[in-house]
């Protein structure tokens, strides 16, 4: 488990990757952050991952500059579905090929923020398995998804964000025959699988009802593994 820097083709890139115990090789899997970036949740994810036998790298796409400039970037790169934080994805994916501890398959996961970039990264980006988690959809996600590769995705059924976006994904994912796995948890809204510190972010989810909840993060891990097992065998 370490921090490295991956070199793309607009800047260095801030990283965190974790490799499994044991001999490899072993697929991969880039890691995408939500809102908050780096952080101990996001090296928490890289890690469980690891401990699953894949080897994950979890980049900084806020590291190139101050955070509210690239989060401003990044956002904008989200919604026209094309930019520079896209090559930054597109060079931890070539990070992992390049390791001769890796087998050259890799899946993607992201959480809100990051579930929008494993969206459009399941079409066309070397990619061969997406988990998208309660992920920022685009307005045109039926034309998206032609062509994706297989997906599993979760929501919360009180996510106040993302009213329906579980059945319309579902509806696109099944209109395009991509194999997926869609499963809205009834006791949760948005974030459930993130843990974050502070008092400020602790107040701020019971607030809104977003937040962390073992029962159903636990869940979603195992539906994930499996998932990505059969898939980058």
């Amino acid at each position: 488990m370490t921090d490295i820097v991956i070199e793309t083709p607009h800047h260095p890139l801030d990283a965190y990757a974790a490799v499994p115990a044991g001999p490899g090789p072993w697929p991969g899997v880039v890691v995408i952050h939500d809102i908050f970036g780096m952080g101990a949740d996001l090296r928490r994810q890289a890690d469980w991952l690891a401990g699953e036998g894949f080897l994950a790298v979890a980049p900084d796409l806020f590291s190139w500059g101050g955070k509210f400039t690239c989060m401003r970037a990044v956002f904008a790169n989200l919604k026209a579905g094309h930019g520079a934080a896209f090559d930054d994805v597109d060079a931890a994916r070539a990070w992992l090929q390049a390791r001769t501890d890796c087998t050259g398959k890799i899946g993607v996961v992201g959480f809100c923020l990051g579930g929008g970039f494993a969206l459009y990264g399941s079409v066309g980006r070397g990619f061969s398995v997406s988990s998208v988690n309660y992920p920022l959809m685009p307005m045109n996600v039926r034309t998206t998804l032609a062509g994706a590769c297989p997906m599993v995705a979760s929501f919360g059924a009180k996510d106040g964000i993302l009213k329906g976006a579980a059945a319309t994904l579902e509806a696109a994912l099944s209109e395009h025959k991509v194999e997926h796995d869609v499963k809205e948890y009834p006791d949760v809204g948005h974030a459930f699988m993130n843990r974050h510190g502070g008092r400020l972010l602790r107040a701020i989810d019971r607030f809104t009802g977003r937040g962390y909840h073992e029962p159903s993060a636990a869940d979603a891990r195992h539906r994930i593994v499996r998932f990505f097992h059969e898939h980058l065998a």
